[in-house]
């Protein structure tokens, strides 16, 4: 179960859409997983934590541009 950062907060910064944030969140935590995977291994965090944390930071940013 995820503590923090809170669930709620994180589906806010995605326009209150759960189903965006996990989109999101996973395709981050992929991304992750692919860019650094000894920096994820020898962390005590798994991608999608770091993912959430991002996203909690205003550090990813949900586009709405369908390309």
């Amino acid at each position: 179960m995820m503590i923090e950062p809170p669930i709620d907060e994180l589906a806010a910064k995605m326009g209150g859409n759960k189903y965006k944030l996990c989109c999101v969140m996973e395709k981050r935590a992929k991304e992750l997983e692919k860019r650094i995977p000894d920096v994820i291994n020898n962390s005590d965090k798994k991608a999608i934590s770091i993912a959430a944390d991002e996203i909690f930071e205003g550090k990813i940013v949900a586009s709405d541009d369908k390309q």
